[in-house]
Parts: C-alpha cells; sequence; structure tokens
C-alpha cells in the first residue's frame, strides 16, 4: 500500500472556513480501497487534541519557530490524523488565520512550523517509524514543505502541491527569510521571490514534482494574467507538471434520499422536492412564488458575483421569481442584499450567517442555486445543486464550466443539460440567464428533464480519488 503524508490548515471534521477543508477530509477515505493509506498533518487549534483517539507523541522539536512542540498521532471517524501541538503558534482567540478582521502578525512562522514538521516526518522523523512516498501539500499554508524538502536535497520523497485558491499566496517580507529557515540561494525571480517579498506558495510551485488545482478549466485559466494573480508565469512554465482534478462531494452528507433535514426524494420519484420548496417557503416567510425559486448560499463577495446578483435582483422578482440567501461577507453586499429583501417582502428572504441545517433544506427546497462567481477554482455548491436536484445557474468559469452541463437547444434535446451557465461574467449576462431560468422553468416537461438529468450527474469522490491516486502512482512507478 502507497503512504501519502497529507498537510493543510483546516480539515473536515475538525476545523473549516472553506472547500480546503472539505477536500483534505475527504481524501484519505476516497483513496483507501484504492490502496493508499493517507495520513493527514493539521496544526492543533484549540480543542482539537481531545478530540483524538488513540493519541501518541510521535515527534518533538525543543524551539519550533520560538516554543517547543510536538506531533501526536490518532484517529478519529477511522481517519489517522497527525496534530502539531505548538501553544505558541496556534493556542489563541480568534480565527486560525486572523483575529478581529487582521491576520495574526506571525502567520509565516506558523505555517512554516506546519510545513517544517511536515518535511521532518516525511523524512522519518517520526517515532512510529511510519514514512510516506509522497507529501501532498495544500496551498500557501503547507507550500514549505516541498520547499524544505528540496532546499535539504531530500530525493525520495515525492512532493505533490494542490492549489485551491491562487489569490491567497502567503506572502512574507524578505526579511524574515532566515526567521523562516530558508536559504538565501532561494531568494530568486526563479526560487520563492516575489515582487522583493517571499511567496510560500510560489515556494511550493517551483518545488514540487507535480502541481494540481481543482478543475481542469482552472487549470489552465491560472495560465492568464487575470486569473493568475502574478503566478501565471510560474504556472506556464510548469504547465506540463500541472493538472486540474475537480473536487468531489461527500455523498453521506449530501443526499437527498436520507438527508434528515427533508422530505426524502430521488431522480424517480421527485414529489418530496415541492413539499421541501413548501417547507422553505414557510420557513423563510416566502408567500406564493408562481416561478422559480432561486437559492444563494456563498460568501457574500465580490468574487463570488453578489454585487452582480444586487442588480439583477429587482428584475428576476418582477418575472415571478423568488430569492432566498444564506451568507455573510462583505458589508455593503450584506446591506445591499437586506435591501432587495425590504423592496421584496414575501418574494426575498436573506439570512445573514452560516446554518448548515437550514443550508441542507434550501438546497432540498429551491428550484435553482445561483453562482454567479468571477472566478472560481472549483466550487461545491453548485454541485450539491446537481445532487438535490436544484439546477445551478453558473458562470462560465473554472470548476463551474467543468461540472454543468449549459442548456442549449442540442443539450435540451439530448436531455443533457444540467444547468444555465453564463459568460461573460457581468451583470447583462446573469440578467440573461434569470430570464432564461424563468423561461426553462414555465416548461415542466423540460424542467422535469434538466432535474434528472442533474441528479444522474457524478458528483462524487470516485472520479477525482483515482485521478489522485494515478498521479501518486506515476510519481512513484
Amino acid at each position: 500500500m502507497g503512504k501519502v503524508l497529507s498537510v493543510a490548515s483546516e480539515c473536515v471534521p475538525f476545523v473549516k472556513t472553506g472547500g480546503l477543508a472539505d477536500v483534505v477530509g475527504a481524501l484519505p477515505k476516497a483513496l483507501s480501497p484504492l490502496g493508499w493509506e493517507m495520513r493527514v498533518l493539521l496544526p492543533a487549534y484549540p480543542g482539537l487534541e481531545a478530540r483524538l483517539a488513540n493519541r501518541k507523541k510521535i515527534w518533538e522539536e525543543e524551539d519550533l519557530f520560538g516554543g517547543p512542540a510536538h506531533v501526536v498521532r490518532g484517529t478519529v471517524d477511522g481517519t489517522t490524523m497527525l496534530l502539531l501541538v505548538a501553544p505558541h503558534l496556534y493556542d489563541r482567540p480568534g480565527g486560525i488565520y486572523s483575529v478581529d478582521g487582521k491576520d495574526h502578525p506571525d502567520n509565516p512562522e506558523r505555517f512554516a512550523a506546519l510545513s517544517w514538521a511536515a518535511a521532518e516526518l516525511a523524512k522519518g522523523g517520526g517515532t512510529d517509524g511510519w514514512r510516506p512516498s509522497v507529501l501532498h501539500a495544500h496551498d500557501w499554508q503547507a507550500g514549505l514543505a516541498p520547499a524544505y524538502l528540496n532546499y535539504a536535497g531530500t530525493t525520495d520523497i515525492r512532493t505533490v502541491i494542490t492549489i485551491h485558491n491562487v489569490a491567497f499566496q502567503g506572502i512574507a517580507p524578505a526579511s524574515r527569510l532566515a526567521a523562516l529557515r530558508l536559504p538565501g540561494h532561494a531568494f530568486t525571480s526563479d526560487g520563492l521571490e516575489y515582487y522583493g517579498n517571499i511567496s510560500t506558495l510560489k515556494a511550493g510551485l517551483v518545488t514540487a514534482d507535480r502541481i494540481t488545482t481543482v478543475s481542469p478549466t482552472y487549470a489552465e485559466e491560472l495560465m492568464r494574467p487575470e486569473f493568475g494573480l502574478g503566478l501565471e508565469g510560474v504556472l506556464a512554465a510548469r504547465a506540463g507538471d500541472l493538472t486540474g482534478i475537480l473536487n468531489g462531494v461527500d455523498e453521506s452528507v449530501w443526499s437527498p434520499e436520507d438527508d434528515p433535514e427533508c422530505a426524502p426524494y430521488s431522480k424517480r420519484s421527485l414529489k418530496g422536492k415541492a413539499a421541501n420548496r413548501e417547507r422553505l417557503c414557510a420557513e423563510l416567510g416566502l408567500g406564493d412564488i408562481g416561478g422559480p425559486l432561486a437559492i444563494v448560499v456563498s460568501r457574500l463577495t465580490a468574487q463570488k458575483g453578489i454585487d452582480l446578483l444586487a442588480t439583477a435582483t429587482d428584475d428576476f422578482i418582477s418575472a415571478g421569481g423568488g430569492l432566498a440567501l444564506l451568507g455573510t461577507g462583505d458589508h455593503a453586499l450584506e446591506a445591499a442584499m437586506q435591501a432587495a429583501e425590504a423592496r421584496w417582502p414575501g418574494r426575498v428572504a436573506v439570512r445573514i450567517g452560516y446554518d448548515e441545517g437550514l443550508a441542507h433544506r434550501m438546497f432540498a427546497g429551491g428550484d435553482a442555486v445561483l453562482v454567479p462567481s468571477r472566478f472560481e477554482p472549483c466550487g461545491l455548491t453548485q454541485m450539491y445543486g446537481l445532487r438535490y436536484g436544484t439546477i445551478p445557474v453558473v458562470a462560465a468559469t473554472g470548476g463551474l464550466n467543468d461540472t454543468v452541463i449549459g442548456a442549449t437547444p442540442a443539450s435540451i434535446r439530448a436531455a443533457a443539460a444540467t444547468g444555465i451557465t453564463f459568460h461573460p461574467v457581468d451583470g447583462i449576462a446573469l440578467a440573461g440567464a434569470l430570464r432564461r431560468l424563468v423561461q426553462l422553468h414555465a416548461d415542466r416537461r423540460t424542467w422535469s428533464a434538466m432535474i434528472r438529468a442533474a441528479m444522474k450527474a457524478d458528483v462524487s469522490w470516485t472520479g477525482p480519488a483515482r485521478a489522485y491516486a494515478d498521479l501518486y502512482r506515476s510519481l512513484v512507478a
């Protein structure tokens, strides 16, 4: 059995701020049937160590970036987890990256420590004798792990780095080079130097054996300036080592057949979906909506296109639609959507915050889910929509483009359409997509066919896990 050490800053079920955690948490179980044993190394944020069963200390260092630290091995939900216990770095109030809206000032050291511990464990530093053949780093927080191995001259551990979102690049001032245990010779344009600073993401991109990102379209987009955000040249130079592998969803959690939050239904019998719509409208105070009930479950940011939605809402509601939104983010966008709710009582419902149960009820009861993102590396929201027969209306970018088959005359005739796509990503195109939504929803035969096609789409981890297993196998063969 092959062995992989996965290194990340978050992981379900321990801690989550976004889709990264879902991927890191899902991969070990998805890979196990394919002959790969994956352990996950994660910082020991407050309260996490107590959640591990069968705890055992397997590594320690007296001074890890300012204080003593050790790694504890244990299990949770059948997955072997490794927690880096370093109270001086991780035992603090606030979020895992910030407090009161400001990044922790020592974030470069906090996640360099995670990468350093990963590299040491990969080299065989654990007392339990477990040694991986592949180290898999996720995003900038683990970007220095392949770099530390590379700069140490370690060649028998193969390395992969996955870009979940290139917008976050792990920037630190050049003055911290030595403090981060990085050699001076690495601070070059071909190394980890990024416009006069250190980029830990770039460090991983130039030293890892292979690079993956979370959809084939995003892999192509990253080599363009409007998406690569300064790293497009680095990625273009490594195009032969870059692969896009779609994420999947946990179908044991997202399943309309047996979701405890909703009346059950399936692609064979959609009766329960109508009941869920009625219940959702009652819960949110929505009245009689003759057209499609669109849902939004999202961070409220410009990247997610919520500003475009704010300008398109009135026309959509005037055409007979309804809107239910759950999310939090930019205060101006929260206010804009709350203003739409005030203008359209009984037709628009806005809930600021996040509620996992309500999210499930919205996917079960909604007719369509709106994802007008300006860029979307992969996206899980549209996959939840497909799973629940809640038709995705998406921008044709990144993983949205790779997972949704837009409704065209040809795709409708072939009973293949699973959603509505639009391009370019602007208010005019989104307004057109919403008009199309109203029209298709009114054609009951076509709409029913789209729901069934959507629910037949394979959004599981089966295919992605196989692709990762093939990638690991190619590295160690």
